[in-house]
């Protein structure tokens, strides 16, 4: 398969980030690595990713859980960056946040371990969240690399969301750690809220009286 202008792996390539990353790569001519978790069904439709232009000469889908952080190695291997999206999104709250919290730092900081051990490797992108920096008993106008959400607020206030932005939170101070550790060049991204329509309208119907 041709490298193109060499290969990148996108964690979380069926999210919405994460498939849009890819599509971007394909177009300029990079050949891309990306991440899904398995599907014991193997019901997970994934064509719109395998129908991109390029996409039958330059993606390669691999299965990986960030409960198993090595099972990220084989798509990593031989890639120039890495772009981190894959998180755990559990908004209705269906796992304690320890849980939640444990795994997404866990898959992070495994994902930066083969990174390191990469000979190839030159940049890691992680995709972290608003959600991270928001929640603080402090306001302001503008929020810069200082600023982060207070988990205690976030533990005692619980609001919508709350397990999500402890996670994201703790994640990317763990993954900022990291590279500083070793010398790892990384940068985060904080987007603003990315909604998916579909869990919107599903959280909304449970409000519709009939």
């Amino acid at each position: 398969m041709e490298e193109g202008k060499g290969r990148v792996c996108v964690t979380g390539g069926t999210g919405f980030i994460g498939s849009w990353i890819i599509k971007r790569l394909l177009e300029d001519g990079y050949t891309v690595n990306t991440t899904v978790r398995a599907d014991p069904g193997q019901n997970k439709d994934v064509s719109f990713l395998t129908n991109l232009p390029n996409a039958t000469q330059k993606l390669n889908i691999f299965n990986a859980d960030l409960s198993n952080p090595k099972s990220f190695n084989a798509a990593i291997e031989g890639c120039i960056g890495v772009f981190h999206t894959a998180t755990p999104i559990d908004f209705e709250l269906e796992e304690p946040e320890e849980i939640v919290t444990k795994r997404t730092i866990d898959g992070a900081l495994g994902i930066l371990k083969a990174c390191k051990n990469s000979k190839t490797l030159k940049r890691v992108i992680y995709t972290s969240s608003a959600s991270a920096v928001y929640t603080q008993d402090k306001e302001e106008d503008t929020m810069d690399e200082s600023y982060w959400s207070d988990v205690n607020i976030l533990r005692t206030l619980k609001p919508f969301a709350w397990s999500y932005g402890v996670s994201k939170t703790l994640a990317e101070k763990a993954v900022l750690e990291f590279g500083e550790q070793h010398g790892l060049d990384i940068v985060t991204l904080v987007p603003p809220f990315v909604v998916d329509l579909s869990f919107v309208l599903s959280y909304l119907a449970r409000f519709i009286v009939y």
